[in-house]
């Protein structure tokens, strides 16, 4: 379930190898592909349940986002709610609360992406991983993300605590 919730933070492109390997893993420990479906949701439920979603995490300001913005650049946000949440965070195999904790490590160890990692940060805080558990996290991940985005994340993880 980890593999898929990284699609929507690193790419289909860039999760194709770990998803092949993972298959491989499985087929060596006589695990049966493909795994039983996790998904909860429908082509005709997921916006709904994508929206609802991003309601529970990040608060009632999200409600209509999918429909916010400029014209130009309103689909990505259709897309987040549809797909990244509708899709992904309702998918059984994870809690909300282990979700956003990888999502952090996804968005920690790309760089470049602080305002989305405040953003999970703050999402983190409010389904109730606290901030030890979060540098604890981050910390983890340093041998794998290098110091300079080790010290972005503490960096963006206190910035959320403050606000």
């Amino acid at each position: 379930e980890v593999v898929y919730q990284a699609v929507a933070y690193l790419g289909f492109g860039r999760v194709l190898p770990f998803l092949k390997t993972t298959n491989e893993v499985f087929i060596d420990k006589d695990i049966n592909l493909p795994l039983e479906g996790q998904s909860t949701t429908t082509p005709e439920t997921r916006a709904a349940a994508g929206e609802q979603a991003q309601i529970d995490i990040f608060g009632e300001n999200m409600r209509g986002f999918a429909q916010s913005g400029p014209e130009e650049t309103r689909h990505i946000n259709k897309w987040l709610a549809d797909n990244c949440f509708g899709d992904y965070y309702t998918r059984n195999g994870l809690t909300i609360r282990e979700r956003e904790m990888i999502t952090l490590c996804f968005l920690a160890a790309q760089g470049g992406c602080e305002p989305q990692l405040v953003a999970h940060a703050k999402a983190n805080l409010a389904v109730g991983n606290e901030k030890p558990f979060l540098i604890a996290v981050v910390s983890q991940c340093m041998p794998y993300i290098g110091y300079p985005r080790t010290l972005n994340a503490i960096r963006c993880i206190n910035e959320a605590a403050q606000s």
